[in-house]
């Protein structure tokens, strides 16, 4: 590498080399978004260089400061800035950018590459999991802090684009920022007043700042996008303002620097070989060299893991102090950032006896609250409908009026929610809940999917599961939620038939690593009996043999509520001399990761299968097979008492009879 240019400071030519490397980074790719990196390289400079807390030699140090890109469509930005302080990201990296099986993919992916807090891209949601990280930041503060020992204190930092604040899951998630005062949440909009159409004005002419001030942010504006000294004063007053989150706008220049600068023609395309050159020159870097990284600005990029090692190793002594003097606290804080469980906390976990039926909503919450005590990471709420999903810790502090409170009253912001869990999850430290009705999954989905692909443990409880809760109508019925979720890879999907499978359901999902949802009723259901099933075991392969019978002519498929019709089903053709095997089916997922072998001792080969299930029939017929049948919904649902819409709808036993005699030979 050559030296760098004299006539330039040392900030500016650090400045125009991360520039120009995420220009070469999307050229090389000939795909990508050079315009945002050109326009927001000084925000990012101040960030990683000098005012956040971070150790690129140890990306999850527990008290680092959080940065998420939400405008994710600049990762080459965040690649360049990893690569430049010290991360494990190479130049090859930067230099495969885009490819196949690369570190560096089009967005950021949090379990692709080093420094990467959370994964974005659909925008809007990472400003939203900011505000979750923000949240755990805050509680987990209350929780393990003690006077002279602040081992939990740090910012989460956003830089967010015009896109994210058009996005609703924005405005949803910074109202709640503004209520739940969360004052170490530091937003950083690139207002550049383009976006992929052209110019904001075309359907963007609001004023932003006022709206996050009426959400109760702290708000400033910086006009010039190369001031360093402006933005870093502002960030310093924002770090200042302890008791509201903060919403800098500053005034960038898309694509700054090359001819195309200020137009949405820089936003989403390599800039051309022509117009790289051209940006080249006008910042007096060398035309005809690519990835050209001047060793001035590289050693003083590097500054930042010095300094990030001394704050860490600074921390380590203050936690070590922290440790002797609280040693319970300490072990906690460390088994929980590692996302391990308490030793024996499934004792906890109750068994329900037959008996008097269970909504599994209401089995869930007693669930919940029984292993509170010793799952103490568990942390969430409802949106605004915890008396209905049965997701509150009672007794429990709100989060809102006391931080060290479990209770979240995440209000009717049913994305927001989603996408806040998400950014707990991904924090660390905690153990995320978000609960709605099962139908108002299609507002949380996009943050349920981010969920699976990040891998994060966030837990996700949906109630009225069916058409069985009734009244409502078809509003409030969901239909094709169960089939879209199981749709999604990576998830693990319960919908629990009694209590004892819901405890079961909620055993697995906190044992597993990625995350989960459950399905639950509204209306009461009987219970199995646990000494005569082992509800554990057969729930954790996804499905089982409830009841068997010698020389079975049919298989009956039964998932949730409806496992019970089938129970009765059942009973009615043995009263005809039929046999038929009852299957219970709580987990497609859990299921599809058996063995073969395993799958076909339940569900075999020549017997023929009906599925039952209070949904749409999409995807039981790889169970049941072409000379199968389901009973399900293909239509919506309808607005009567629950047992009178099910059995109108055919989920009657009688009905489920007659269709499985029609398939025995």
């Amino acid at each position: 590498m050559t030296t760098s240019p004299a006539e330039i400071s040392l900030d500016a030519l650090s400045i125009d080399t991360l520039r120009l490397l995420a220009v070469d980074t999307v050229e090389k790719a000939k795909s990508g978004h050079p315009g945002a990196p050109l326009g927001c390289a000084p925000i990012a400079y101040l960030l990683f260089h000098k005012l956040m807390k971070h150790n690129p030699a140890h990306a999850k140090w527990a008290d680092r400061d959080r940065f998420v890109l939400s405008n994710g469509h600049a990762s080459a930005l965040l690649y360049s800035s990893l690569y430049l302080t010290g991360y494990k990201v190479t130049m090859d990296d930067l230099k495969s950018f885009r490819q196949w099986h690369s570190r560096t993919p089009g967005h950021p992916e949090c379990v692709d590459t080093d420094g990467v807090e959370v994964t974005t891209g659909p925008l809007g949601q990472g400003v939203a999991m900011a505000v979750g990280m923000a949240m755990a930041e805050k509680h987990l503060a209350a929780v393990y802090n003690r006077p002279g020992h602040a081992v939990v204190d740090h910012h989460t930092f956003v830089l967010m684009g015009d896109g994210d604040l058009m996005e609703g899951v924005s405005h949803e998630a910074a109202s709640l920022a503004g209520t739940l005062g969360l004052g170490k949440l530091i937003c950083l909009y690139d207002d550049n007043l383009i976006s992929l159409d052209g110019p904001t004005e075309l359907s963007y002419t609001e004023n932003a700042l006022e709206r996050f001030e009426a959400y109760g942010w702290h708000v400033q504006r910086v006009t010039d996008g190369n001031d360093l000294q402006a933005i870093e004063a502002a960030i310093e007053a924002a770090k200042a303002e302890t008791g509201k989150p903060s919403m800098i706008a500053v005034r960038t220049v898309i694509g700054y620097g090359s001819p195309k600068a200020g137009s949405n023609k820089s936003h989403g395309e390599a800039l051309g070989a022509a117009d790289v050159a051209a940006t080249k020159k006008f910042f007096g870097f060398p035309e005809d060299q690519s990835f050209y990284v001047p060793e001035d600005a590289l050693t003083n990029w590097r500054k930042a893991g010095e300094r990030g090692a001394a704050l860490e190793a600074e921390w380590a002594g203050r936690f070590a102090a922290y440790a002797r003097e609280f040693p319970e606290l300490a072990a906690e804080f460390e088994r929980t950032q590692k996302g391990e469980r308490k030793a024996g906390w499934e004792k906890a976990i109750p068994t329900f006896a037959p008996g008097k039926p269970v909504a599994t909503r209401n089995a869930g919450g007693m669930i919940l609250n029984a292993i509170a005590g010793e799952v103490p990471e568990l942390f969430g709420g409802a949106a605004d409908l915890t008396a209905s999903t049965k997701t509150i810790f009672k007794p429990g502090a709100n989060f809102h009026l006391d931080p060290a409170g479990r209770n979240v009253f995440f209000g009717v912001r049913e994305f927001g929610m989603g996408a806040a869990v998400n950014g707990m999850a991904a924090h660390g430290g905690l153990l995320p809940f978000g609960s709605t009705f099962f139908v108002f999954s299609d507002y949380c989905k996009p943050a349920i999917r981010l969920a699976a692909l990040m891998q994060v443990p966030s837990l996700f409880i949906f109630t009225h599961d069916s058409i069985a809760l009734g009244e409502d109508g078809p509003t409030h019925q969901p239909i094709e939620h169960l089939m879209a979720l199981r749709a999604v890879p990576g998830i693990a999907d319960f919908r629990p038939a009694d209590a004892n499978e819901t405890a079961a359901a909620w055993r697995l999902a906190l044992e597993r690593k990625g995350p989960s949802f459950f399905a639950l009723t509204r209306q009461d259901v009987p219970v199995l009996d646990p000494a005569a099933q082992d509800v554990l075991g057969g729930v954790s392969k996804g499905a089982y043999v409830l009841q068997d019978a010698k020389d079975a002519k049919v298989v009956l498929i039964g998932s949730g509520s409806e496992v019970w019709a089938v129970l009765e089903a059942a009973k009615l053709l043995a009263a005809e001399g039929i046999a038929a095997r009852v299957v219970s089916f709580p987990s497609w997922k859990l299921f599809s990761e058996q063995t073969a072998e395993y799958r076909a001792s339940v569900l075999p080969a020549d017997v023929p299968k009906l599925a039952v299930e209070a949904g749409s029939t999409l995807g039981w017929w790889k169970y049941v097979g072409q000379d199968g049948d389901v009973i399900g919904l293909d239509r919506f649902g309808a607005s009567a008492p629950g047992p009178k819409v099910m059995a109108e709808l055919g989920f009657s036993p009688e009905n489920i009879a007659a269709r499985a005699k029609a398939l025995v030979k």
